[in-house]
């Protein structure tokens, strides 16, 4: 091989027209280039011809891991490796035996055949992990990670043996005085190890996938999970912001991952109105009356005076007895079964999941009424959309029930009021909600509406809002 090199380099410069009797190294040097240029063909020739025959051959097959097994970069880098391995058997012989020259040579090659190797070997892990992650058992699972564990341990390997090539030393040596540092190579590489760790803990346990909507508060994080990664979990948040957080975070900090509620069809609203403690009071007949006029109670009102007079009756109270006296409804309880019934009927709930309206612990500010239901869908605008409307229509239906709901007195409340005991009832704002009469009762909400009297008021003592007269104004 030698002999010819020698032979192809003479008959080169003579035709160029250069003599070498003088000295050798021209003919050194040309045959380096020489090889060189031939190597870079072979490489052309390779890429051009052969990975395009390899490829047309696997598209053509029934199957579709091989795609990525036998991918572009992986052909390419398979190449490279070939033309390093030709390069670390011709380039010596160009050189004479022992020489510094084919000393360097030979140790640049044996570093070009280590990098090209370690360069296809990460593209054989993309392309394996890429495969695997097809499979429906592995998708959105964060392997990215492992992946980058696999290609961090092969670069590694690959440093180590370059410079085992460098300072002319076995591997296994340079591995034995490693050993001496491995707490300074654990100290520069933590956050990596301990993503490792986490990222085999999220994927065995499924704590975590690519997509999940994942709430970290104590970070600021609330949204997507868009890339899990050896060092970054990647969340983009609803203002499109993004969040990076280590992994070993998600595994040793508590965080809520709303994945689970997607998948269950139903999302939960769980939301209180306040009512007035001073409102609520025994039902008059005059107010069952009107709550009979009303679909959704028409059945539970029946039903419930027949259950309350005949438990009454067995305890000897007379229907014309004080109202502390057995068992008499009430308009809370009567607004609350309306409630039910309405979401049960007018919004699209989860029937298969809990529905309840209940009285939580009375505060300074009133009974709080919570509404506690899931909706039939987990679509955030849909969700939105079905809350709001369905506290619309609690706030416009509670005046019908004579209830009020509790609120802080705004700036016009307490300009109303200054004009109340002024007596200038002529510039109060008749938007305001107190009456200029403190005698005046509250307006219902609809013609039909009752304004229910006092506790214990005997029938016909409910004064309906059409038969109301003017207050009267005082000078």
């Amino acid at each position: 091989m030698q002999a010819l090199l020698k032979r192809w380099t003479h008959a080169l410069l003579e035709w160029l027209g250069v003599t070498s009797s003088s000295s050798d190294t021209l003919d050194r040097w040309v045959a380096l280039l020489l090889v060189l240029l031939a190597a870079a063909l072979l490489d052309l020739f390779l890429q051009l011809v052969v990975v395009r025959a390899i490829r047309r051959l696997v598209e053509h097959t029934r199957v579709k891991w091989d795609d990525k097994l036998f991918s572009v970069p992986v052909l390419n880098r398979s190449c490279h490796v070939l033309i390093a391995i030709l390069l670390a058997i011709v380039l010596p012989m160009i050189f004479d035996e022992g020489s510094a020259a084919q000393t360097v040579t030979l140790r640049l090659t044996q570093i070009g055949i280590v990098v090209t190797f370690m360069r296809l070997i990460n593209a054989l892990l993309c392309a394996a992990f890429h495969i695997v992650s097809l499979r429906p058992s592995w998708q959105n699972k964060p392997i990215k990670g492992l992946r980058q564990t696999a290609q961090g341990i092969a670069s590694l390997i690959a440093v180590i043996l370059i410079v085992a090539i460098l300072i002319d030393k076995s591997p296994v040596k340079l591995l034995t005085g490693l050993g001496a540092s491995a707490a300074v190579l654990m100290l520069i590489f933590r956050d990596s190890i301990m993503g490792f760790v986490s990222g085999i803990q999220l994927s065995a346990n499924n704590m975590l996938q690519v997509g999940d909507w994942i709430s970290v508060p104590k970070y600021g994080a609330d949204g997507t999970v868009e890339e899990v990664s050896l060092t970054t979990v990647k969340i983009r948040n609803w203002d499109n912001t993004l969040a990076m957080l280590p992994p070993y975070l998600l595994t040793t900090d508590s965080f809520t991952n709303w994945h689970a509620m997607q998948l269950s069809g139903g999302r939960r609203v769980m939301r209180s109105v306040s009512i007035d403690m001073t409102s609520v009071r025994f039902c008059t007949p005059e107010m069952l009356r009107h709550f009979r006029k009303i679909d959704l109670l028409r059945d539970y009102i029946d039903r419930t005076e027949q259950r309350i007079e005949a438990y009454n009756a067995s305890h000897g109270i007379a229907p014309g007895e004080r109202k502390i006296n057995g068992l008499h409804q009430t308009n809370l309880g009567v607004f609350r079964a309306y409630l039910v019934r309405y979401l049960e009927h007018e919004v699209p709930v989860n029937k298969t999941m809990t529905l309840m309206v209940r009285q939580l612990q009375p505060t300074e500010t009133g009974i709080p009424l919570q509404l506690y239901f899931f909706t039939d869908t987990v679509v955030w605008e849909e969700y939105e959309g079905i809350q709001s409307d369905v506290f619309d229509h609690v706030l416009a239906a509670v005046p019908e029930f004579g209830l009020r709901v509790f609120q802080n007195p705004a700036g016009s409340d307490v300009a109303a009021l200054g004009d109340l005991f002024q007596g200038d009832s002529d510039t109060a704002d008749p938007l305001s909600p107190l009456p200029s009469n403190p005698s005046e009762p509250l307006p219902a909400s609809s013609s039909d509406a009752f304004t229910p009297g006092p506790e214990g008021a005997k029938p016909g003592e409910g004064v309906a809002p059409e038969t109301m007269s003017a207050p009267k104004t005082t000078t």
